[in-house]
């Protein structure tokens, strides 16, 4: 299927062949005529299933910053695809303007206007009938040019436009300036390119089409707008209409029709597209993919040291845009259009370090710009060898998500060798050292990581969480290799079914796993053929057994040749590059290939496929092959590293290949097609997909759903630690982590308490109310690592009462043991019950050991609400509940006579039956679940860069500001106290933020204020307390010194109960300031509730109340946000 850029290439040559043409505009009605034709399905569903969905996303936060939104369309037609956002996205636009110099689709968009699609305008739209130039003319009169904007849009209107970076430069100069600034969004065809700007993303829909009608009228109103332009010569025309029809597409699905790909990009840009160093923007011809290689990157840059590297990210986090990052360039997704490309290329050194100079054993060390081929040659010089790829041009893309090779049977994965690394965070900035890195490649200034994550998502997903610089490889010995070739040809599709079962059955599973067999299925000379590539490893004599090739000989007879070689030999073996095609098509070809994982290929359904895939393939070159996997690939367990796809014996890579002078062409594009399509067909059979060649790509998404194997999880919320703005955007794309459950209730209390039983009530109230529950024991994982190093019984731990207690002693005694080898296994333990719990609104985790839960775990799920209800009842409660066995030491069970913390609720659970404790639930955690805390927290505007660059504002006291908030807030408020409003003597508040509210609720519920006020605000006498700057006036860099809080003598009653009012819990540093000041007032702490409508988990604001002494001060918040 030709492209539309292909077909208009085709209509002007045509046109400037035929010397008499003389060319014409096109009319307004010509123009529309043209137009029409994209709105109609197929071409609609771009618009479906890309424009309006991007569009509504890209511009989400901005919309979600503002209460007012302005917009300037160029060349929106005759409506706007902004009437397709979603209503609360409408309701924000105040102001409209645009371009539309169509009189026709001018005078249309002002009658569609009229219905009022944009319900909060604040004045008329404001629709200029003249074209938006590239820069304002001396005579221009019309205000939109004085005019700032938020929103400017291009969607499809830069067809005309012939220096569009013209055009993008003056739109980017009418955006707002303010924190967060505007967006510049452009949609166009694919191949778009603006020079010397960086977008600040740029995303495209490859799979676009549009459909003509096959008639003389359809034809001729599409060709004249495709070719811009309309001629009254009919030969001319009657071309125009051969060319159509030689290039479109019929289909089955849409008869009478010609189709033509229209594949789609967006590209936005902020007012820091020009703001780039003076780095190259140029096509990077020596990138070995060719789609990559045909993109203008934003800029490029190849750092020669670490520096440099650090630089980029710099500059990447300052301007708010992505990188990508090139190695060996084998990636489609390593050049993105306007996108800044690290070129790690520079930083080539291989190190190879001797047994006795490490704590690891032989080491090879190799910067991320090395290939393949550099590393094994510096290693087979010592005599060692990393299992690496078959390729010798790939580069780290291959170590850092997977590494197929002819040593992967026996010694796993590239990225299973891998045990250390040096990382640029793409968050900070900052280099970071995991896992075992020789101490003279560490950088001076690298801070060295105990927590193994890290390296964990590096083995198997390392493109997506840091520019890594360096990797450290366990080495092994070098081996010879022994390769024998056989090409098999077959003469039906039943020979064909047959010959590949043997080879599966009969050859390959008898291998050792010193030994690998590839397959190769492909057509040659009008006849489908069988190549087989057998490797043997050995660092001595033969390892292939006399059964495994008497086979072989038996089934596709004498080997071709066979040939002994080293570790660089080997390369030149692979038959694809040596035997195929002549040589990989005499190598003046280029390819496009994905890889799926499977299991048994000589299975009727899978074998089935991978012929016809064969049979059908668009060009001669395509094929099919199968790497054999299994051995010391499946000996890792799925969980061990990212790599999460184990179980496979085969890795079928399809490619598609045509000739290199056929790139950009209808043939390249049915070859991708192909690709995409038996990928398809096999993806309900495999085992997995592998991740190396996925990016961004719509098409790869159902790929990359199976990249990772049970670890897609786990990594998507590493993705969101390690790189949160997603600076990485162009790798193998994970999805949104899992949603944390709203509220997180951690059950705690003595042994037989009754935790269990209650998390267990409360967990099936919820869910029978439609909400969903769950419970989790944080102490299972401690059980299930006793039972496995005892041999205990797992399951009866976790059962049978009388079973857990006769193993108590020794199950505290090995939890102790654990935690000092393992500081933070508390923490482990705490994010493996909330990453079991995905999907749930709410979260029930019993077996909770640590004092002040709440306090130390909060800021690990910064967007949950984060409670205790500690268990209590009485001794003989307990022991009859504990089969008769006496307390003892409970500390496995968080035992604590005397708390120094206050939970957030205590509940006696004394009696028999379930009445108590339904009550509980319906009074004290049902209300958690309430919508108006939902309403109250939407109306909480979030604010990028204020009060400075990074930090994302949450506009608490926009809550006052809006209908309905205070009202709103006081209420909840109000109902929200656990405590006695009728037992309240005062309600204290500091001011700013906590005097707004604490007056409306002081009003409410009638309980006078206490004011607390800086220094010299109010008359003496007075008592105070230094107070350190709010977190607020820190980031901001105001002054920063401490300032002097006073409250009059007097103002709170002896003996009397407080409440606490302020707008925000973050530092807590005002919070405890506070506190000291009541206190200094002979306030008794324990007369003390904190109220505040806001909290940050982030910052740890609980733990600091905790450490000062403030640990019994009850502190409830109204709503929890993430981030800082």
């Amino acid at each position: 299927m030709a492209t539309l850029d292909t077909l208009k290439l085709a209509l002007v040559q045509k046109a400037s062949a035929t010397t008499s043409t003389e060319k014409q505009p096109l009319s307004d009605e010509q123009y529309s005529a043209g137009f029409d034709i994209f709105m109609k399905d197929p071409g609609w569903t771009t618009y479906q299933n890309f424009i309006i969905p991007q569009l509504s996303q890209v511009l989400g936060p901005l919309f979600r910053s503002r209460l007012r939104i302005s917009v300037l369309e160029i060349g929106p037609g005759p409506k706007s695809v902004l009437g397709h956002l979603p209503d609360d996205q409408k309701q924000k636009i105040t102001k409209y303007a645009a371009f539309e110099p169509n009189e026709l689709f001018a005078s249309r968009l002002e009658e569609w206007l009229h219905s009022t699609p944009f319900p909060s305008l604040e004045c008329p739209p404001d629709i200029n009938r003249t074209f938006f130039t590239s820069h304002v003319p001396d005579n221009c009169k019309l205000s939109v040019d004085d005019e700032k904007f938020d929103v400017i849009l291009f969607c499809h209107s830069m067809y005309g436009m012939t220096c569009k970076r013209e055009f993008v430069s003056r739109a980017v100069n009418m955006l707002v300036e303010r924190p967060g600034g505007g967006l510049v969004v452009v949609f166009h065809r694919e191949g778009l390119q603006i020079n010397g700007m960086v977008s600040h993303r740029t995303t495209s829909f490859p799979t676009g089409v549009v459909s003509v009608a096959d008639s003389d009228d359809g034809l001729d109103n599409f060709a004249q707008f495709m070719a811009g332009f309309t001629v009254q010569d009919e030969s001319l025309r009657a071309l125009w209409r051969s060319v159509c029809r030689e290039l479109g597409h019929r289909d089955s699905a849409h008869p009478g029709d010609l189709l033509f790909s229209a594949p789609n990009i967006m590209v936005t840009f902020t007012r820091h597209a020009f703001s780039g160093p003076l780095w190259s923007a140029r096509f990077l011809k020596t990138v070995k993919n060719r789609q990559a290689s045909r993109r203008l990157p934003g800029g490029t840059v190849r750092p020669k040291a670490i520096i440099g590297v650090r630089q980029c990210v710099a500059w990447a986090l300052a301007k708010k845009t992505g990188l990508t990052v090139l190695g060996g360039g084998h990636s489609g997704h390593c050049i993105w259009s306007n996108i800044l490309a690290v070129d790690m290329r520079g930083l080539d050194q291989v190190h190879v370090l001797a047994a006795e100079d490490t704590d690891c054993g032989p080491l090879i060390v190799a910067e991320s710009g090395c290939k393949t081929e550099d590393i094994i040659r510096k290693a087979l010089a010592s005599g060692l060898t990393v299992p690496l790829g078959a390729r010798p041009s790939v580069g780290a893309g291959l170590w850092l998500q997977g590494g197929i090779g002819h040593l992967s049977r026996l010694h796993g994965l590239a990225c299973d060798a891998i045990v250390g690394a040096v990382v640029v965070s793409v968050d900070s900035g900052k280099v970071f050292t995991v896992g075992c890195m020789p101490s003279q490649h560490r950088p001076d200034d690298a801070i060295h990581l105990e927590d193994t994550e890290l390296l964990w998502a590096i083995k198997g997903a390392g493109t997506n969480f840091g520019i890594v610089i360096s990797v450290a490889f366990k080495a092994y010995p070098t081996p010879t290799y022994s390769v024998r070739n056989w090409i098999v040809p077959l003469d039906d599709m039943a020979a064909a079914r047959a010959k590949l079962s043997d080879f599966d059955k009969l050859i390959a599973r008898e291998l050792p796993r010193s030994c690998s067999a590839d397959a190769y299925l492909f057509w040659n000379n009008d006849q489908l053929h069988l190549g087989v590539t057998m490797y043997e490893t050995s660092t001595t004599t033969s390892c292939v057994t006399l059964v495994a090739l008497t086979r072989a000989y038996t089934i596709l007879g004498p080997e071709m040749s066979i040939k002994v070689v080293d570790s660089v030999g080997v390369f030149d073996t692979e038959m694809y590059m040596a035997e195929m095609h002549g040589g990989h098509g005499g190598g003046k070809t280029s390819s496009f290939k994905r890889c799926l994982f499977l299991k048994d290929i000589g299975e009727p359904r899978i074998a089935n496929i991978l012929l016809k895939a064969i049979e059908d393939r668009p060009t001669p070159l395509c094929y099919l092959h199968l790497l054999q996997g299994g051995g010391a690939i499946s000996d890792v367990p799925a969980d061990s590293t990212a790599f999460g796809c184990r179980d496979w014996d085969f890795a079928c890579v399809i490619t598609g290949v045509w000739p290199r002078d056929q790139d950009g062409t209808k043939e390249a594009a049915a070859a991708m097609r192909w690709v995409y399509e038996v990928a398809g067909r096999l993806l309900p059979l495999s085992a997995g997909a592998y991740g190396a060649d996925l990016g961004p790509d719509p098409r790869d998404a159902a790929l990359a759903a199976k990249a990772f194997g049970p670890n897609l999880p786990r990594l998507a919320r590493l993705k969101q630690r390690w790189d949160p703005r997603n600076v990485l955007a162009y790798a193998c794309p994970l999805p949104p982590p899992p949603k944390d459950p709203k509220l997180i209730v951690l059950v705690t209390g003595e042994s037989g308490a009754g935790k269990d039983y209650c998390a267990g009530v409360w967990a099936c109230r919820l869910n029978k109310s439609g909400g969903a529950a769950r419970v989790a024991s944080i102490s299972e994982a401690t059980k299930r690592e006793y039972a496995a190093a005892s041999g205990a019984n797992f399951k009866r731990l976790l059962d049978d009462r009388a079973y857990k207690e006769q193993h108590r002693a020794a199950l505290t005694a090995f939890f102790k043991s654990q935690v000092e080898q393992r500081p933070q296994l508390a923490e482990e333990h705490f994010l493996k019950a909330i990453y079991s719990a995905a999907g749930a609104d709410v979260l029930f985790i019993t077996g909770m050991r640590d004092k002040a839960p709440v306090a130390m775990f909060s800021h690990l799920v910064p967007d949950s609400k984060l409670v205790e209800v500690r268990i209590e009842t009485s001794e003989e409660v307990r022991r009859a509940r504990r089969c008769g066995y006496h307390t003892g030491d409970d500390s496995l069970e968080n035992r604590n006579d005397s708390l120094e913390y206050s939970p957030s609720f205590a509940f006696l659970n004394d009696a028999e039956g379930g009445f108590l404790v339904r009550s509980f639930f319906e009074m004290h955690l049902l209300p958690f679940m309430h919508p108006s805390l939902q309403h109250l927290a939407d109306m909480v505007r979030q604010i990028p860069d204020f009060p400075k660059t990074d930090i994302n504002f949450r506009h608490i006291l926009g809550i006052a500001q809006q209908r309905g908030g205070l009202k709103l807030c006081t209420s909840l408020l109000q109902t929200h106290f656990i405590g006695d409003w009728a037992q309240t003597s005062s309600i204290v508040c500091v001011e700013t933020g906590g005097l707004i509210f604490a007056s409306a609720l002081a009003f409410q519920v009638d309980v006078p204020l206490a004011l607390i006020r800086e220094k010299d605000k109010l008359p003496p006498p007075v008592v105070s307390v230094a107070k350190a700057s709010s977190h607020i006036s820190g980031v901001a860099g105001k002054d920063q010194s401490e300032k002097t809080i006073e409250m009059e003598v007097g103002v709170i009653p002896k003996n009397s109960k407080v409440v606490v009012v302020d707008d925000v819990l973050a530092t807590g540093k005002t919070l405890c300031a506070v506190l000291r000041l009541l206190r200094e007032a002979g306030v008794e702490l324990g007369d003390v509730s904190v109220m505040v409508v806001a909290e940050f988990p982030f910052h740890r604001g609980r733990e600091m109340l905790y450490r000062e002494g403030f640990g019994r001060v009850n502190v409830q918040s109204l709503l929890v946000f993430g981030g800082a």
